[in-house]
């Protein structure tokens, strides 16, 4: 029997054919890239509209300029790199336009945002209970770092980049991301107290 996921083309490939002019190409490669993005916006703009509404940008994006996509460029590293640009112009606009104070944006009552999280369905009750909160409090602990702490730590930690990437991703050096990351984490430390 034929494993059908090994037949499936990379991103790289689908952006390749989509930046050649096949737009049947987009579907499968937002197919797969939805529910990262919403994730990864969601920790940057701490909003679950926001998110999804920069989501849909960073995919209207992505199609705009996929003539400028280079064949053989790894594409998450391109794709996150749009969607962190546009987080970063919707936080100036919101710095401009504060009809809603940044503070009432932080984390708290709101919607749920768990079908974005992965689970793991062998883990009882209880285990997913505390899984649940400590995850809450490192949300929480992230949401209250200065924004571009938290990025450093969103693309880090969370989607696991190198830190070479994120500094020609953010237009800094790889040392500065270092030093960001390094003060991200004891605040993290100070925030969450020993593991």
């Amino acid at each position: 029997m034929e494993d059908e996921p090994a037949n499936d083309p990379t991103d790289e490939m689908l952006m390749q054919r989509l930046a050649a002019g096949d737009e049947t190409a987009l579907a499968p490669l937002m197919g797969r890239w939805e529910l990262p993005l919403k994730r990864f916006l969601y920790r940057l703009l701490l909003d679950p509209h926001e998110a999804e509404d920069v989501a849909l940008e960073t995919c209207v994006r992505l199609f705009q300029r996929r003539e400028t996509y280079r064949a053989g460029a790894r594409f998450a590293p391109w794709i996150l790199t749009i969607a962190a640009n546009l987080a970063r112009n919707r936080r100036r606009w919101w710095r401009r336009h504060p009809a809603v104070s940044l503070d009432e944006r932080a984390p708290g009552a709101r919607e749920d945002t768990s079908g974005w999280e992965p689970t793991d369905p062998a883990a009882g009750p209880a285990e997913r209970a505390q899984r649940h909160e400590a995850a809450a409090a490192v949300r929480a602990a992230v949401a209250a770092l200065p924004h571009e702490l938290r990025e450093i730590v969103v693309l880090a930690e969370y989607e696991e980049r190198p830190q070479a990437e994120i500094a020609a991703n953010l237009g800094c050096t790889t040392k500065a991301v270092e030093m960001r990351l390094y003060r991200a984490r004891e605040r993290l430390r100070r925030t969450l107290g020993p593991a």
